[in-house]
């Protein structure tokens, strides 16, 4: 259900390059969640940097859509980069596994299609 790929960038330095590849694979970067900026402003002491990218391809998400708008509550993807055990992670949930749990079969390819792209835009980032 988690696809989990470590880099020994920064999370910084991961953040730019996944913007970058997501730009390269024809997705659009919707909003980054600075999750430590967010939880210090709530009053929140957490130390740890945490970066979640919500990541589209408009195409793809209006297949989906066309044919389930309760699918909407699983949109957009997610992509988080954080640091865990002196590594940098870079994480999401499987659209194929999210879709699933909808039960439209007929939306399983474009579901495929989605993660493996958004999987490749995560090794692109983490490499070199």
């Amino acid at each position: 259900m988690l696809v989990k790929i470590s880099t020994d960038k920064t999370v910084s330095e991961a953040a730019a390059a996944l913007q970058t590849a997501v730009q390269a694979n024809q997705f659009g970067v919707m909003q980054v969640h600075n999750l430590k900026e967010t939880m210090e402003k709530k009053g929140v002491e957490f130390v740890r940097e945490c970066l979640i990218f919500e990541v589209c391809q408009p195409q793809q998400a209006k297949k989906v859509l066309d044919q389930d708008m309760s699918v909407s509550t699983a949109l957009p993807c997610r992509i988080s980069i954080y640091e865990e055990g002196g590594k940098t992670t870079l994480a999401t949930l499987k659209p194929t596994a999210l879709l699933a749990m909808f039960n439209v079969p007929q939306l399983e390819a474009v579901a495929q299609e989605v993660e493996d792209t958004i999987v490749k835009i995560m090794k692109e980032a983490a490499s070199g």
